[in-house]
């Protein structure tokens, strides 16, 4: 390992995974679509506007039901409203109950959750390491998370093999990257 990582590492102390399961699977699924590649503060401040706009209808009823000319005027590309009406349409057919998925080994679970139109690697990661808790995912596809660990190693050496060093505790290692680049993923 780096000096420099490890310094990094030993300087934030020990760091704790904390999952969001305050909300059911599907609509952590959509925020998590909602706030790629933004900002926390303007994917915060798109995501209470998909709120709002639902308002007395549960939000993957909305999502199913909705033109997508509403959600589009909460700030939604045309690219997430799809991903989002995919989600909600797995939702709706029984695909995405979370018990089932929890039970799966990560692999699994990342692939049934890949095969909803939209949902891509690093939505699945972070819904593997924030819903389900998964102690071992690194996020290659994490901007933030593999230049972090970049500036601490080596810009020559592929973050996916430093990364592999960390096993089982990888996420561990994603939480650091983004403490230490003081961001949090949404």
């Amino acid at each position: 390992m780096s000096p420099t990582l490890a310094d990094a590492i030993a300087h934030a102390g020990p760091i704790e995974l904390v999952t969001y399961r305050e909300a059911p699977l599907s609509e952590r699924l959509c925020r998590a679509i909602a706030g790629q590649q933004l900002s926390v503060k303007a994917a915060a401040s798109i995501w209470g506007r998909v709120v709002a706009s639902a308002a007395e209808c549960s939000l993957i009823e909305h999502f199913a039901a909705a033109e997508p000319e509403t959600l589009r005027a909460c700030g939604l590309s045309a690219a997430k409203v799809k991903a989002i009406r995919a989600i909600a349409a797995a939702t709706l057919a029984g695909e995405l109950d979370a018990d089932v998925l929890g039970r799966l080994e990560t692999g699994d679970r990342t692939q049934r959750l890949t095969a909803i139109w939209g949902v891509g690697q690093w939505t699945a990661d972070m819904i593997n390491i924030f819903y389900f808790g998964d102690p071992d995912i690194w996020p290659e596809g994490d901007t933030t998370a593999r230049k972090t660990l970049e500036r601490l190693t080596s810009p020559r050496r592929k973050t996916i093999r430093t990364a592999a060093r960390f096993a089982p505790y990888r996420s561990y290692l994603a939480l650091y990257m983004w403490q230490q680049a003081d961001a949090a993923p949404v």
